[in-house]
């Protein structure tokens, strides 16, 4: 699995994905034999390391930015690059900034990215390739035939992911209606739901790559991870173990940053995740809260639902209650009342089926 992009790196990628004018005249470069160096942003910090070139401030376009691919300076453009600053610039950046590059060209495009944080194009003849720097990352941008390539195969994964996630879905809800939860049947649904958004992140890579050629990878994406960080929300507050500085949100927050490694260990997610009091035992019941249950009843408010689990505190209790108990419930009514119990129940017993069908 590919290390997850940053927000600016896919912001980068985005101005300079197919069907965009920067990348038009990126090609432009390219397919001419020429070399570039493009810096996206026109800001204070960027002029302070510019030295030499000349004030343009033209509006941009791909046969503007080919032309002045001749010359040997940097091509200075407007955050949005839709305005070409400044041409033929010798950039200066911080010569004690790192650097894993070799050529001049991607050197001085690291640093400057390493040194300002803005969005830095290397375009390189010789190698016939274009790099984007962003801060620390890197990315070389491939040929649209490779890249859907990459994409359809993470898409064929997604699916494989998605239907094991499917599975350990409803046997969770088999065991929850029976109450014979284990910590273990629980951190099995996480791990799955959390992989499974960690691939769609990566397509989404992809999908931002592609541009205007990944409409299609985009429905597919869409179908295959449906609700699934719903479901990943729902399960995490029906059985974390809630503390006065252990939230929902610090616990969501963990499981996005566990490793992989850290994710392929059962006790790890479970640690993190703090299922329970003490250390964690694989084998240890749980009992649902009963929120997951509860969201699956068509036009049922969240603020009921809250008042129901307030109420009743746990699934188990409120299945057994009956349709007065859930008419007590601030909120609810009778006739929601009853409409509930009748969910619960057509719930109960497709989860019961599906899983021993």
């Amino acid at each position: 699995m590919n290390p997850r992009r940053s927000a600016a790196m896919l912001d980068a990628l985005a101005q300079v994905a197919p069907g965009q004018p920067l990348r038009d005249g990126v090609d432009r470069v390219l397919q001419a034999g020429m070399g570039a160096l493009i810096v996206v942003g026109d800001g204070p910090e960027v002029l302070n390391i510019c030295s030499g070139g000349f004030l343009l401030d033209a509006a941009y376009s791909p046969q503007r930015l080919s032309e002045l691919g001749k010359m040997d300076g940097a091509t200075i453009l407007a955050a949005d690059a839709s305005r070409i600053a400044r041409a033929n610039v010798h950039l200066v950046p911080n010569p004690n900034v790192p650097t894993s590059e070799t050529g001049t060209r991607h050197r001085t495009a690291e640093r400057v990215a390493r040194s300002i944080r803005v969005p830095v194009i290397s375009v390189s003849q010789r190698m016939n390739v274009i790099s984007v720097y962003v801060g620390e990352e890197k990315h070389q941008i491939e040929s649209v035939p490779r890249v859907v390539n990459r994409a359809n195969q993470a898409v064929q994964t997604l699916e494989r992911y998605r239907r094991r996630l499917d599975e350990v879905t409803v046997a969770l809800s088999a065991l929850e209606i029976e109450d014979l939860v284990t910590v273990r049947d629980v951190v099995s649904v996480l791990q799955r739901t959390e992989m499974v958004a960690r691939i769609a992140a990566e397509i989404e890579g992809y999908i931002v790559e592609l541009g205007e050629d990944g409409r299609l990878v985009r429905l597919q994406l869409e179908e295959l991870l449906g609700d699934v960080a719903d479901e990943r929300r729902l399960v995490v507050r029906d059985y974390f173990h809630e503390e006065s500085s252990w939230h929902l949100s610090e616990a969501l927050n963990a499981l996005d940053q566990l490793s992989t490694d850290d994710l392929l260990e059962l006790r790890r997610v479970a640690a993190t995740l703090h299922l329970g009091p003490g250390a964690p035992d694989l084998d240890a019941s749980l009992s649902p809260r009963g929120y997951r249950l509860l969201s699956r009843i068509p036009r049922l408010p969240d603020a009921v639902v809250e008042s129901i689990v307030e109420r009743f505190g746990s699934l188990p209790k409120i299945l057994r209650a009956t349709t007065e108990d859930l008419d007590d419930v601030g909120g609810v009514g009778q006739t929601r009342a009853r409409a509930i119990k009748d969910g619960l129940s057509r719930l109960t017993e497709a989860s019961i089926l599906d899983h021993y069908s």
